[in-house]
């Protein structure tokens, strides 16, 4: 299996109501492809977000109107250090400051996460398949920090079109062993490999996957969440 993972480049910046499955579609076909069967298209919340209008003016000053937002669109507050906070969001969710973020966003402004990003996903999915006959899967990614781990990594936060887990329970390994506990986060995967040819500073927002076997589903990204009674730190 050969894995390509294509930059989809030349994306203007993102308002309120455009046209954002039509900008992917363009940008697809800039790099000299055409959607198939079996591709997977990663899209950064953060496009997602503007295109929903899920951005909010800060007014007065930034920085304290900021940390205010940040608690706002949280949950519970799970963990606290100085101006930082680690937030349930309503998706469920446990990420920094409720993923409320300020990076590619208008000076004093701050982009949000999007309402439902399954929903999203499937938006997107649905607009392209109408365009143009293929039915490829979407994933909706956003960058997390991740507990006892230096560094952040793209992670999924909305899916639409593929399970968002390959469960491999009572499958064997190569020695014959059979496998009770193991579940693999794929989509968590698919956005972290997209992720190595996009970035916040190269202004790159979408990559197009392909060659990667998978099995069509209807899974979503909340499939991931682990529910509070499976959370063994609380």
């Amino acid at each position: 299996m050969t894995l390509t993972i294509n930059p989809l480049t030349g994306i203007p910046e993102i308002a309120q109501g455009d046209d954002l499955p039509a900008l992917l579609l363009e940008a697809i076909r800039r790099t000299g492809w055409e959607p198939e069967p079996g591709d997977v298209l990663v899209v950064t919340h953060k496009v997602v977000s503007k295109a929903e209008g899920a951005v909010v003016e800060l007014e007065g000053e930034e920085e304290p109107a900021y940390r205010a937002l940040a608690k706002q669109e949280a949950v519970e507050i799970v963990r606290r250090r100085g101006d930082l906070i680690i937030a349930r969001t309503k998706h469920g969710f446990v990420c920094a400051n409720a993923g409320v973020d300020r990076s590619n966003a208008v000076p004093g402004t701050a982009v949000l996460l999007p309402h439902d990003p399954d929903r999203s996903a499937h938006g997107i999915r649905k607009a392209i398949a109408a365009a143009t006959g293929v039915d490829l899967a979407v994933v909706v990614s956003d960058t997390f920090g991740r507990p006892w781990r230096r560094g952040l990594v793209d992670v999924a936060i909305g899916v639409s079109g593929m399970d968002a887990i390959l469960d491999l329970r009572g499958t064997t390994d190569a020695n014959g062993r059979e496998l009770h506990v193991t579940e693999v986060a794929i989509v968590d995967e698919i956005a972290a490999a997209a992720d190595l040819v996009m970035g916040k500073a190269t202004a790159i927002p979408a990559a197009l996957l392909r060659g990667l076997e998978f099995t069509p589903g209807e899974g979503r990204a909340r499939d991931l969440v682990r529910g509070p009674e499976d959370d063994m730190f609380l």
